[in-house]
């Protein structure tokens, strides 16, 4: 059996191999096209994945009418499509030039944007940076390091051990330190003491989550970011990476400061507290760009097992 899966490994490995060298020389128009279309084949063959996004955008945005619904979903299936494409071209440009010299030249409003975050990743002597998946979020480890912003990276490992090797050998180009989620709190933890930052996508659903009010309805989401913040003392900052509609190129997101409470009487209620408004302003990002954000996640999972938070669940009127 072991031998068989790695002959499976193997064979993912080439294949992804074969797809980076082939995307690394497409141009872009050529990449938009191929993502639409293969976002339109997910959407034929995986039925399941169309009728989350369908739904989840129906009670996100009451308002769309049906076609606009459709056209949002098939818009958000190919944006998952590009930003991996994106994530090969563009990490094929910048291992062929000086990246910071690139995203300076080629993306000043993004780098602008960016020295906010840095700004405030100095003053509080480290943050916890989180962004939804939405637009590029492949790309913003480049960025923050080119405005000189230190990363640790939580993400999710991938099964395939061959194909964990070169996506993170493709990631690190960037100068940033990426772990895996699994035991990661303790690594997380010495990153705040030493005054880096840190960098997470924590807008998927989870059973051990806090409830909370995304889009309306009641969602869960990991207390970690919200954790480490009422701990360490160090803000939460939401980013985000996001294609522009017409002019191309990217534009930035850099939220204001979310601070802990100076005094809080419970620090279970300011960590939902914090989770709330961290889920709040993902919800401003998303409805200006709610054809780039990942609508296929069943985001508002329900789960048999009720878990600690469930029971205090945050209205939207009772956020400060």
């Amino acid at each position: 059996m072991k031998k068989y899966k790695r002959i499976r490994w193997i064979i993912e490995y080439c294949a992804v191999r074969l797809i980076f060298l082939a995307t690394a020389a497409l141009p872009t128009r050529a990449m938009h096209a191929i993502s639409a279309f293969l976002g339109l084949l997910l959407f034929i063959f995986v039925p399941k994945r169309r009728r989350i996004a369908v739904e989840n955008i129906t009670l996100a945005f009451p308002q769309m009418s049906k076609k606009e619904v459709q056209e949002t979903a098939g818009r958000s299936a190919a944006s998952f499509f590009l930003t991996f494409m994106e994530g090969i071209k563009y990490q094929a440009l910048l291992r062929a030039n000086d990246y910071i010299r690139l995203i300076k030249e080629s993306y000043p409003e993004l780098e602008a944007l960016f020295l906010k975050a840095k700004a405030a990743h100095e003053k509080a002597g480290g943050c916890i940076f989180v962004t939804p998946h939405i637009g590029n979020w492949e790309f913003l480890p480049y960025v923050s390091s080119a405005v000189g912003i230190p990363l640790v990276v939580v993400v999710r490992p991938l099964d395939n051990p061959y194909l964990e090797k070169l996506i993170y050998a493709n990631r690190a180009e960037s100068g940033q330190l990426f772990i895996a989620k699994t035991n990661a709190m303790f690594t997380l933890q010495e990153t705040l003491r030493k005054g880096k930052s840190i960098g997470m996508l924590p807008d998927q659903s989870t059973a051990k989550g806090v409830s909370i009010q995304y889009f309306g309805r009641t969602a869960t989401a990991t207390p970690i970011p919200a954790m480490l913040a009422t701990l360490y003392k160090r803000p939460i900052v939401v980013i985000a990476c996001c294609r522009r509609r017409k002019e191309g190129g990217f534009t930035g997101y850099v939220s204001d400061p979310i601070f802990p409470a100076a005094g809080y009487e419970s620090e279970k209620a300011e960590i939902i507290r914090l989770t709330q408004e961290t889920a709040r302003v993902m919800e401003e990002i998303i409805k200006q760009f709610p054809g780039q954000y990942l609508w296929m996640h069943n985001r508002w999972k329900t789960y048999k097992k009720q878990n600690l938070w469930a029971k205090d669940v945050v209205k939207p009127d009772n956020v400060l």
